[in-house]
């Protein structure tokens, strides 16, 4: 007797419960490179298990992050490339629970669909377990809701969470943040994964068919694949500084630019004064700048720029925190100093 339930009737409604067996049998293989110490239970029951080890940890605070992918899913779909777009999804939830001290445990997805199709299932949580292994993250579970009528057949969504832990005396906070401190930059690996409504409708993308070509402004690599590089992941690179140095306020700059983010880590009475001409910006978002004739400022406001993070630290520990961070394979540098302001941000 066949063990696994099958339905005819669903399958003419349009949704194949096999293709879902399928679909986490190819990515079995992927999960088991994301376990680590904790994980008590196996990919397909009703709840991940995780048991933190607590050693060393006087007051166990939990801290959880969930966020998607957003319209950056539209090239991949274009592209019709889907291994990339999971690290995306981790990253940006990794990427903020680690601006308070967190360290990721653990991490679930959610994938809805038009259409389950194993392999490009496989192909999306290939790039979550990728973004899992950069994080040190596990992948406990997760869902793959097939919907037909609900998306078109070649689209999808993709959400996740993510739960880490910190001791509550290690808390990142900026209580301690004075005027004199270093702001120190990561840089980005690009968009990441925000803005891209925007830089749809500058790029035109579902007309444009020169995406895929060589763009001079880009170094030859084409504009499609550009955007579409995943979210870097600042995470083991964080944790290595904060066993290092002091760490005052941490930064994850996502949507709403430098002018929304950075002053959610400075407290009042704070500013942080950014010096434009220290800012590497990434020739993708001069290209952006150049075909949608967006002023700077509106710039500044809605990317990156080409800082994915900003950390502040005690200047006289500036040169200590540059070198961890390089040793830990960020090429940092100061982009500016933290100021006695009415104002939490000026760029200039």
């Amino acid at each position: 007797m066949n063990d696994r339930s099958e339905s005819k009737a669903y399958a003419a409604a349009g949704v194949d419960i096999t293709a879902g067996y399928k679909a986490v049998e190819l990515m079995k293989t992927h999960i088991q490179k994301t376990l680590v110490p904790g994980v008590c239970s196996d990919i397909g029951g009703f709840g991940g298990l995780f048991e933190p080890d607590l050693t060393g940890i006087e007051k166990p605070v939990l801290v959880s992050g969930t966020d998607g992918v957003g319209t950056k899913l539209k090239l991949a779909f274009l592209a019709d490339r889907h291994d990339t777009v999971g690290i995306d999804c981790v990253a940006m939830c990794v990427n903020d629970i680690i601006c308070c001290g967190a360290k990721p445990l653990f991490f679930l997805d959610y994938i809805a669909c038009g259409k389950n199709v194993p392999e490009r299932i496989e192909a999306i949580v290939k790039g979550v377990c990728e973004g899992c292994v950069r994080s040190g993250a596990a992948l406990i579970g997760g869902e793959t809701a097939e919907m037909p009528g609900f998306y078109p057949p070649e689209e999808y969504d993709l959400a996740g969470y993510c739960t880490g832990i910190v001791d509550k005396n290690r808390i990142i906070d900026h209580n301690t943040m004075r005027p004199g401190d270093a702001i120190i930059a990561l840089p980005s690996s690009g968009v990441h994964s925000n803005g891209f409504s925007l830089v749809r409708k500058v790029f035109d993308v579902e007309n444009n068919h020169d995406l895929t070509k060589p763009a001079s402004e880009l170094g030859g690599a084409s504009i499609l694949d550009t955007l579409l590089t995943p979210t870097r992941i600042y995470v083991k690179p964080i944790l290595a500084l904060i066993r290092e140095v002091v760490v005052k306020g941490i930064s994850h700059i996502t949507g709403g630019g430098f002018y929304e983010n950075i002053p959610r880590s400075i407290p009042d009475g704070l500013c942080a004064e950014i010096d434009r001409n220290s800012v590497r910006v990434l020739p993708i978002f001069d290209l952006i700048a150049k075909r949608g004739n967006i002023p700077e400022r509106e710039m500044f406001n809605t990317f990156n720029m080409g800082v994915g993070m900003s950390v502040v630290v005690v200047e006289e520990e500036a040169q200590k925190a540059l070198k961890t961070l390089r040793a830990n394979g960020e090429e940092a540098y100061i982009i500016g100093r933290i100021t006695a302001s009415s104002e939490k941000i000026v760029i200039r």
